[in-house]
């Protein structure tokens, strides 16, 4: 055992200098001083010595964290997260200022030497996370989850495991997460980081997977030296920005069949933060040691995409993640923008599904948001003021989906979202309790209603003008 343990650590230090080489000539931001150095050196040894440490604790490598039990913060921060409903998602790295989405890399393709050109054009003057932040507040978001590395692999936070990162990289020179870090914990917004396992700029991610095939890496790489990278920067993540909401992970799709070392990567996480929460979109069900399941652009239990044929619907808090046109990151051709009526009507679809509406931005190289999508987020922000007491805090309701509409439901009220029905009467299944009283959310007045035998009839009103969403508050007998 002890010839092994040392074979592997003379393994992870050679993959370590070749991630993170020591430049003595260089100042990494500090002074030149030899002190300077060695301290640098040091640090750099000890993040190494740390995350060894953490792989032999692990033990040997699992799918996942089998024998994970939820702590009591992260009980409490699943609740939480339910109750919220509405999230901002944020796609936004380097690959912005070549405006055809963040997948450019790969779809061009563009080899890696020529990509590493990119980040030099790449100095959001306008980026102010107080401006971001303030619009998902007013957009009625409640967290906001943003891209800390996608497949690129470049990193948008300040990284000593890599300089390929925005300070390191680019003229700009600052620690995008960081601020918007600040700014979240500042305004009461959760932050979550999205996490990119695929990694089309490093050498280690090798064997590849179904991407990344034309970057002009060599046919070689070590596995483990580039998980061992990967842990490093979540530690980074989950050490350097206050509390983290949660982990989006994407890319193990890429590779389904390779050993992730899950179990050692979500112990990581539920041992820095214990109250962050741990989804993947792999497409699958949840692994043990996963806080919430994701759905990418499809409703729970729809598949309607093709990314999920094998997907089923768990016990978990559920998302749905969503465009706002047909792209995550910017892009500078796509005008195909769904309308705020389609947005809203999505929000409230998920809702019904007991899900989280999880809405995507890509904001644009300057680091602005564009005006197409600040205009319809305010104008959902307008319907949430109206009408989010039949969203936030709810489950999904006692009556199953239907072309017509969802119900929500909180404690003894159930929200009845009339989306597209045209007849005077809504006939629907009965309700677990007898009804006591029936409102319009939208002025409060009385709705008629008719107890049959297993069933309930609902006179609709007039819809108004533009009107996305007749809700009818219903108010049962409380349960006994």
């Amino acid at each position: 055992m002890a010839a092994i343990s040392i074979a592997i650590l003379l393994d992870f230090r050679r993959a370590f200098a070749r991630i993170h080489p020591f430049d003595p000539g260089a100042s990494y931001g500090f002074p030149m001083e030899t002190d300077m150095k060695n301290a640098t050196r040091a640090r750099s040894t000890g993040i190494a010595t740390a995350l060894f440490a953490t792989a032999l604790a692990a033990g040997p490598a699992a799918t996942a964290q089998e024998k994970y039990t939820p702590t009591p913060a992260n009980l409490e921060a699943r609740a939480w997260f339910q109750d919220a409903k509405f999230g901002m998602f944020i796609h936004w790295g380097v690959y912005s200022v070549l405006g055809d989405g963040e997948w450019i890399m790969e779809t061009r393709p563009i080899n890696r030497t020529d990509y590493a050109k990119v980040p030099a054009f790449f100095n959001p003057i306008k980026f102010d996370p107080s401006v971001w932040v303030a619009l998902a507040k007013a957009a009625g978001m409640k967290y906001i989850t943003i891209t800390s590395k996608h497949h690129d692999g470049f990193a948008m936070f300040d990284s000593r495991w890599t300089d390929w990162n925005v300070v390191a990289r680019t003229p700009y020179g600052k620690d995008v997460i960081g601020m918007l870090a600040a700014e979240c914990h500042k305004q009461g917004i959760k932050l979550f980081l999205y996490h990119s396992q695929l990694d089309w700029h490093s050498p280690d991610y090798f064997p590849r997977g179904r991407t990344g095939h034309h970057t002009g890496r060599p046919d070689s790489g070590n596995w483990d030296a580039y998980l061992n990278f990967m842990d490093g920067q979540l530690r980074e993540l989950l050490t350097n920005y206050g509390e983290i909401g949660g982990i989006w992970f994407d890319g193990m799709w890429d590779k389904p069949d390779a050993d992730w070392h899950l179990a050692r990567t979500y112990a990581l996480i539920h041992q820095l933060q214990p109250q962050a929460m741990i989804g993947s979109n792999h497409h699958k069900n949840p692994f043990p040691g996963e806080d919430f399941q994701m759905f990418e652009k499809d409703l729970p239990g729809q598949h309607t995409t093709g990314f999920n044929p094998e997907q089923s619907v768990s016990a978990l808090p559920l998302e749905t993640a969503e465009t706002m046109n047909n792209s995550w990151g910017f892009n500078l051709t796509d005008e195909h923008y769904k309308s705020t009526a389609d947005l809203i009507r999505y929000l409230v679809r998920a809702a019904g599904a007991n899900a989280n509406f999880l809405l995507n931005v890509g904001p644009m190289p300057s680091g602005e948001i564009q005006p197409e999508f600040v205009q319809r987020l305010t104008e959902v922000g307008r319907w949430m003021k109206q009408y989010g007491d039949s969203i936030y805090g709810t489950r999904g309701g006692p009556v199953a989906a239907g072309p017509w509409g969802v119900t929500t439901q909180r404690g003894s009220t159930v929200y009845v979202h009339v989306l597209d029905w045209n007849g005077p009467v809504l006939a629907l299944p009965a309700m677990p309790r007898p009804v006591r009283s029936a409102r319009l959310l939208r002025d409060g007045s009385s709705a008629e209603f008719s107890a049959v035998k297993g069933g309930l009839v609902l006179k609709l009103p007039e819809p108004q003008p533009e009107e996305v969403d007749r809700v009818i508050v219903l108010e049962l007998e409380a349960a006994k």
